[in-house]
């Protein structure tokens, strides 16, 4: 064997053995069909190649010279085998061999993964006529097949697989398109999705939830602007639908949301979600309050006036707010007693591009490992202004570990900024 475990070997000998591919590949994955196309060329063993009787020479072929000479080279004929089977010959180094077998997979539907596998062939001849059959097959006999023509997808040729399954999809039952939404396979997954929500075929409560739930950005995005596109601002479950997008645990989902309110006409709901954690959703939920006409400056101040219950005006306040007048307030609460205050504080401060060195060096001794990291964050672009007999300090091993962590991230960044340009003279 050629270093492959046993599993990935034994599909290819029991096919050879004369086991049906049904059978031995049943409920195969994509991996496993590229892995058998790989392994009937690949093994060590091949009994399914030509081989010479024990013992016999090699004797090649008959030279020009010697045929010229009138001379040839007697030629000891093969010894008959077994008939090869159609799922092995389909596989076959042989490009001819290959293509003779196509013929076989039109009526065979366990052979159609190989078909499909060979409408990538390197060989052009074999690749277009597995094309040709393929685009015979009917659109429901493409969907079994969807996982492996996605995974094809991916080789310089498998397009045109993928170009069939799509039509497939989009002329196709609608359960079909609907049962693919839920295949473990995240291609696979997204592409349904994108499918039903080009078809219309999933509500926009349906969306909302799947954007809410799915840990796939790329899914939050496509459900949810689908969501807000198709009803969530009209309909009997428009509150629903909005409510489900703005309690989601993703950011980006939430954002969705908060821009949603825009088009429903409700601009001061947007107000609860300046203080969002995350900062996608405080810079939309400003956009949605300005073009009602409210001005989030003076709410952020007010709110900052007694930040425990509301840390991420810090941060929104620095996103919008003024160097001049705004400063000085967040550099108050980098003394308040609450961690998660200082934090946004320090991240309000490096909106506002006012972070002093000797103000927020203090800060790489807070008790806080949040804080810690904030603070080196705030400092790395100036890593190399920092005395380094400070920060070898704050690396020594009895130090808590998040503070030898920043030491260690502001020495590596200033070694660096002090590191000349290499300059092309």
């Amino acid at each position: 064997m050629d270093g492959r475990d046993k599993e990935t070997v034994s599909p290819v000998v029991r096919v050879w053995e004369g086991a049906p591919p049904a059978e031995v590949m049943d409920g195969a994955s994509a991996d496993a069909w590229l892995d058998f196309d790989a392994d009937v060329r690949c093994l060590d063993d091949r009994p399914w190649l030509p081989a010479r009787s024990p013992g016999e020479p090699d004797r090649p072929a008959p030279t020009l010279l010697d045929r010229l000479r009138g001379r040839t080279r007697s030629m000891v004929a093969p010894p008959t085998s077994p008939p090869v089977p159609p799922a092995i010959t389909l596989c076959h180094p042989d490009g001819r061999i290959r293509e003779a077998a196509l013929d076989a997979a039109r009526t065979e539907p366990e052979l159609r993964p190989l078909l499909a596998v060979r409408c990538t062939d390197w060989v052009s001849q074999v690749r277009e006529r597995a094309r040709a059959l393929l685009a015979e097959l009917p659109a429901d006999a493409l969907f079994p097949l969807a996982e492996l023509i996605l995974r094809l997808s991916r080789r310089s040729r498998g397009g045109f697989a993928r170009a069939l399954l799509e039509d497939a999809l989009r002329e196709g039952p609608a359960a079909e398109v609907l049962a693919l939404t839920a295949h473990p396979d995240r291609a696979m997954d997204r592409l349904a999705y994108r499918i039903a929500v080009e078809r219309g075929l999933l509500t926009p409560m349906e969306l909302a939830a799947t954007a809410a739930a799915s840990g796939d950005v790329t899914l939050q995005d496509l459900c949810a602007e689908a969501a807000v596109k198709s009803g969530a601002t009209e309909g009997p479950d428009a509150a629903a639908v909005l409510d489900r997008l703005l309690t989601a645990r993703a950011p980006r989902v939430r954002a969705a949301g908060v821009t949603a309110l825009r088009r429903a006409g409700q601009y001061g709901d947007a107000e609860p979600f300046l203080v969002d954690r995350s900062g996608v959703v405080r810079a939309c939920a400003r956009y949605v309050l300005r073009q009602g006409g409210i001005d989030p400056l003076p709410v952020y101040r007010a709110l900052c006036a007694e930040p425990a219950a509301r840390p991420a005006a810090a941060a929104g306040l620095g996103e919008c707010g003024d160097r001049a007048t705004d400063a000085g307030t967040l550099w108050a609460l980098l003394g308040h007693p609450l961690p998660s205050v200082r934090v946004h504080a320090i991240s309000g401060l490096r909106a506002l591009d006012v972070v002093e060195r000797e103000r927020l060096t203090p800060l790489l001794d807070d008790p806080s490992p949040a804080v810690v990291r904030a603070a080196t964050r705030a400092l790395l672009p100036d890593a190399a202004g920092i005395p380094e007999h400070l920060l070898r300090e704050r690396s020594a091993p009895e130090r808590p570990r998040a503070v030898r962590v920043a030491a260690d991230r502001l020495l590596r960044a200033a070694v660096r900024q002090r590191r000349p340009d290499p300059g092309y003279g």
